[in-house]
């Protein structure tokens, strides 16, 4: 058997695993979409390290867009199997895809009024909403903890990672013809222990070959007493010291709800700063609403707090903003307020604006709120940018700059070494991934310290055999 990585190797976005068993059946682990605009994987949206036509199936980790946004150019290329995820993961898949697909139509369409007719070059969109629904038809769904087999001698099991709604990591008992057994595992993104909403990550049984996921692999994560304190202190800063705007990007799965969260109970608390908070993200809005119909996913606390307010991701001075016209009110609005928005990088959508509108004022606050690739506008923000080019302007940095990675989806350091545990005497080989390489050799130095004796880094199509 062969594991070939295709994706989101020594880099964070764009995650695809490929296996190739001794009879070829292949299956693919992952198909997510490179956010950024490194020139480095500037072309690998648009190219494959594998044939989509030989793909066998597709076990889908979870829903975030770096994991699942290349599944409709996927099957417009010629892919025709099924794609096994959780059932909340296709819910989401559902609206998630169609938002990208969406983006990527409408990017073709103003590069191509704007620079195709000059240079005769018309640009065409990765994959378009009718490619997303032939995609969703091929999506099977299965609970936590229920073993299915995608190929005879496979079995996958899912198991809650506690990173976004319906997050699993993939286990799989691989029995081949002559007989040999291999476990091979696939944490997928890993979940943080103790954050609102969902369950902590469960961890898998023992593997003898494991991927895994590195993004914080070299620092830990504030501790979650500290975290609404300083939230709260950034909150009082800005809209009452300042009269200004706060203005935080957020991933509109997963993030955008634990901050409405966690500023629910604060407002229910009597502690939120009477001011308005807007959530300005039509995806956001959606997925607020699959969060709702997903209880299983809850950990005991939110389950719990429901009881005594049936709307955890809504308060009495929340406002969610569908409408265009309404976010383009707000960066004209002069009144102090919270603006939460997508995407969590400040690549794309509406916090672009805000961002561009806002920045240069010193009365405003932009709150990073997790990873960003160091090519993004947030990723720029979060080394210290002065200038920052948006639209083709450059911008002076005036509005300060917060950074609070405890609110990461993402398993720090410290939370990564206990996720793998038990796993230090059974993992033969383990992989690296969806990490910059600089944090993926702390964390090797680590697990080399707590007695992982074989710890790859892959680079962009490497392959190994595994036995």
């Amino acid at each position: 058997m062969k594991v070939k990585f295709c994706g989101a190797a020594r880099e964070v976005t764009g995650s695809a695993h490929l296996l190739t068993l001794d009879d070829g059946f292949k299956i693919l682990l992952d198909c997510g979409l490179y956010q950024g605009s490194s020139e480095k994987w500037k072309d690998f949206n648009e190219t494959w390290q594998f044939d989509p036509e030989e793909v066998n199936c597709v076990i889908l980790s979870h829903a975030h867009i770096d994991h699942s946004g290349r599944l409709p150019k996927l099957v417009k290329d010629g892919y025709r199997g099924p794609i096994y995820s959780t059932h909340a993961t296709r819910s989401l898949c559902a609206i998630m895809l169609l938002d990208s697909a969406f983006i990527q139509e409408r990017d073709a369409e103003y590069y191509n009024k704007r620079r195709g007719r000059s240079s005769g070059k018309l640009r065409e969109p990765l994959y378009d909403q009718d490619d997303v629904k032939q995609t969703m038809d091929r999506f099977v769904s299965h609970g936590y903890g229920r073993k299915f087999e995608v190929y005879p001698g496979v079995e996958v099991e899912f198991r809650d990672a506690g990173h976004i709604l319906g997050s699993a990591s993939v286990g799989m008992t691989i029995r081949e013809k002559d007989g040999n057994v291999i476990r091979f595992g696939f944490t997928g993104d890993i979940g943080r222990p103790s954050r609102p909403i969902l369950r902590d990550p469960q961890l898998m049984d023992e593997m003898d070959y494991l991927i895994c996921e590195s993004t914080y692999g070299d620092k830990n994560h504030e501790a979650p007493p500290e975290e609404v304190d300083h939230l709260l202190r950034i909150i009082r800063h800005t809209c009452l010291e300042k009269k200004g705007k706060l203005i935080i990007p957020a991933f509109s799965v997963g993030r955008t709800q634990e901050i409405v969260y966690i500023m629910d109970k604060l407002e229910h608390a009597g502690k939120l700063p009477r001011v308005p908070v807007y959530v300005d993200s039509p995806l956001a809005v959606n997925a607020t609403v699959i969060f709702g119909s997903h209880p299983e996913c809850y950990d005991a606390e939110l389950s719990s707090y429901i009881l005594r307010d049936p709307n955890p991701f809504g308060f009495s001075n929340l406002t969610y903003i569908k409408k265009v016209e309404a976010s383009k009110a707000l960066n004209h609005s002069k009144e102090p307020c919270i603006i939460i928005s997508a995407s969590g990088m400040a690549n794309a959508g509406r916090v672009k604006h805000h961002i561009y509108n806002n920045i240069s004022d010193q009365k405003n606050t932009i709150l990073i709120v997790g990873y960003c690739s160091p090519d993004t506008p947030g990723g720029a923000l979060r080394n210290g940018a002065k200038q920052l080019r948006l639209f083709g302007e450059e911008k002076t940095v005036r509005a300060d700059v917060e950074i609070m990675d405890s609110f990461s989806a993402h398993a720090d350091r410290s939370e990564i070494s206990d996720f793998l545990a038990n796993q230090r005497k059974s993992v033969k080989k383990l992989f690296l991934v969806h990490g910059e390489i600089e944090r993926q050799e702390s964390l090797r130095t680590l697990l080399g310290e707590d007695g992982f004796k074989k710890v790859e880094i892959p680079v962009l199509g490497q392959e190994f055999n595994v036995y």
